[in-house]
């Protein structure tokens, strides 16, 4: 028989654990998704990135960002192989990631003391809503531990601004920092400061624009762009301010395209909105409409690490 505990039951039963947040964030379209788990220290997390990028299952990639860990997988189950090393070092993986509803239900296998972390540590996190352990579960020691988790179906939202400063006042990527601070709505992942042509004749100083993306439940969408909006209409310093959306974990790379070469071209406004239109995302104009290049192009550019900061010849 099967038992359902609750993060607090589970805290209860194995005392206080370190996992401080776990969100599942899928994309459907393309049948991927991706974990993120929030820890108190950064060994957990590198440990942990190894040992399950050993054991494949439906993990495709791991990254450690100082102290969460980032796994994007497939949508499915995949076959976990956690080698010779098991017998010596024990093991973690991620058997499956499936949508029930408006859930998430991820299956973990860990084996000796590695069981503590996805029997006991994850499903402390605040997001889980429970977990599911099988009659008979043990952690710890010589034992092979496996229970599914169950939390809420999540998508990531990316918000792109541009042209909310003057000469005189303000600079966008504060702004948007503190926009994503300050929303009540989803949970704040990632701020991107991104370089454009600094040559276009119509500028501030800097010429970049800015983007910021949550996890966000998919019935709380409309509520977390509809703050991003109020937010930049009330603190905007600018008559041309404009914020673009896009949801998914994939940037399209033609949009990516767009992005890269705002950096080195000039484009229109009505280039920027063909390039939103082909590429799902939405356009909403603030205050005015000259902010719509730099706030497409952010989008565009959002995934792509460093070079989203830089130019094209910083990277020659």
């Amino acid at each position: 028989m099967t038992e359902i505990l609750r993060p607090d039951q589970v805290r209860d039963r194995y005392g206080k654990l370190f996992c401080k947040g776990f969100f599942t964030i899928v994309d459907e379209s393309n049948g991927i998704a991706q974990v993120i788990e929030q820890c108190i220290a950064r060994g957990p997390p590198e440990w942990d990135a190894v040992n399950r990028k050993r054991a494949g299952g439906v993990v495709k990639d791991v990254r450690v960002d100082g102290h969460s860990l980032v796994m994007d997988t497939l949508i499915g189950e995949g076959e976990l192989s956690f080698g010779p090393v098991s017998e010596d070092l024990g093991g973690q993986g991620l058997k499956s990631l499936v949508l029930d509803g408006d859930t998430v239900l991820t299956t973990w296998v860990g084996l000796a003391g590695a069981s503590v972390g996805v029997g006991a540590c994850i499903p402390q996190a605040p997001e889980v809503i429970e977990a599911i352990y099988p009659e008979g579960f043990r952690i710890g020691g010589a034992h092979r531990a496996e229970l599914q988790v169950r939390s809420p179906k999540m998508l990531r939202a990316i918000i792109g601004a541009d042209d909310t400063d003057t000469k005189d006042k303000g600079a966008s990527w504060a702004l948007m920092m503190n926009l994503a601070q300050e929303c009540p709505v989803g949970r704040f992942l990632e701020h991107k400061i991104i370089q454009l042509n600094p040559l276009v004749p119509n500028k501030t100083t800097n010429c970049c624009s800015t983007a910021v993306s949550f996890a966000v439940e998919e019935r709380k969408l409309e509520e977390l762009l509809r703050f991003a909006q109020d937010y930049l209409q009330e603190n905007t310093y600018s008559e041309d301010t404009v914020m673009t959306s896009f949801t998914g974990l994939k940037v399209p790379p033609a949009l990516a395209d767009f992005g890269w070469r705002c950096k080195s071209e000039i484009f229109t406004i009505d280039d920027a909105l063909a390039a939103a239109a082909a590429n799902s995302v939405e356009v909403r104009e603030v205050t005015g409409p000259k902010g719509t290049i730099g706030a497409v192009a952010a989008i565009g550019c959002f995934d792509m690490g460093l070079r989203s900061a830089g130019l094209p010849q910083d990277f020659k």
